[in-house]
């Protein structure tokens, strides 16, 4: 991929993670409408009406663009250090529960980092990248298994674990595992289809459980562990009863569901990229080609 000609000041901060100093980034005061893309590649990070006064010397945001920051840990756990999840160039960090918005999050961002869309500009009505993205939901047991092989998947921008189809509003693990709220465990996947298709990401759903057992996975029992796919357009609906056909058709009992997706909750942060934190692999969740 081909990216933008970065100055000594651009790779200070986008490629060593360098700050630039408060209140001197051409952002920081400036509230036009339009998009703020990443520097280096031209992704479409933020939305102008996510960004408020901080009061920081920063442009602070209270909202990405769906799946185009990525949250990273810092080493000695004090921060979280917010890249891009295109090219991976270092935007700032993120500090949540200090009040600023109802939103309770601050995306403090170096402005080197960004360039901005004017909404009256020609390209604004066709953002880049991030806006083509699409969304799919599956849930297939343990949510660390289904995630671990989605983001092994190239044209993936992003996973995140969490609960769906339940009673509870933003319901906590210990809750989901009582099995009285009716949740799944399951994963929300952002994906640049001209990269990956939806058929593709779900042939891989199928293929990394086993879709004929119910309300379980291997050793882990519940109709939290249930197989089921939440689907956000009929396109994905049609596309998921075609494989569930094919599978049908060589003999599979599929048990799996077919669910118009509802609200989706994030799981607790130490549920997010546990095995690739925890440097281990999936215990219940291994590749069985199908197709």
């Amino acid at each position: 991929m081909k990216y933008n000609k970065l100055t000594k000041e651009e790779q200070y901060v986008i490629l060593n993670k360098g700050t630039e100093r408060p209140h001197t980034g051409k952002y920081d005061n400036f509230f036009k409408e339009g998009t703020y893309n990443c520097k280096q590649c031209g992704a479409a990070l933020y939305k102008s009406d996510s960004k408020f006064d901080g009061h920081c010397g920063w442009p602070s945001f209270d909202d990405e663009i769906e799946g185009a920051v990525k949250r990273i840990p810092d080493a000695d756990g004090r921060r979280t250090e917010i890249v891009c999840a295109n090219c991976g160039g270092h935007l700032g960090h993120v500090f949540l529960g200090e009040g600023f918005t109802d939103k309770n999050t601050r995306h403090c961002v170096n402005s080197i980092s960004l360039s901005f869309e004017n909404a009256n500009s020609p390209n604004f009505k066709n953002l880049k990248k991030f806006q083509e993205n699409e969304t799919a939901i599956f849930a297939s047991g343990c949510f660390w298994g289904t995630e671990h092989w989605m983001k092994k998947q190239k044209g993936v921008i992003s996973t995140t674990v969490g609960y769906i189809g339940g009673t509870v509003r933003n319901p906590t693990y210990e809750q989901v595992c009582s099995k009285t709220t009716g949740h799944a465990e399951a994963v929300k996947v952002v994906f640049n289809p001209n990269e990956i298709t939806y058929e593709q990401l779900a042939k891989i759903f199928f293929e990394t459980h086993d879709p004929t057992q119910i309300d379980r996975q291997g050793p882990d029992i519940g109709t939290q562990y249930r197989s089921e796919i939440f689907y956000t357009n009929d396109k994905q609906k049609e596309i998921s009863k075609k494989l569930i056909r094919i599978l049908e058709e060589k003999g599979f009992k599929v048990a799996t569901k077919l669910t118009e997706a509802p609200k989706f909750w994030k799981a607790e942060n130490y549920h997010q990229d546990y095995y690739e934190n925890k440097g281990t692999t999936p215990y219940c969740h291994f590749y069985t080609k199908r197709f």
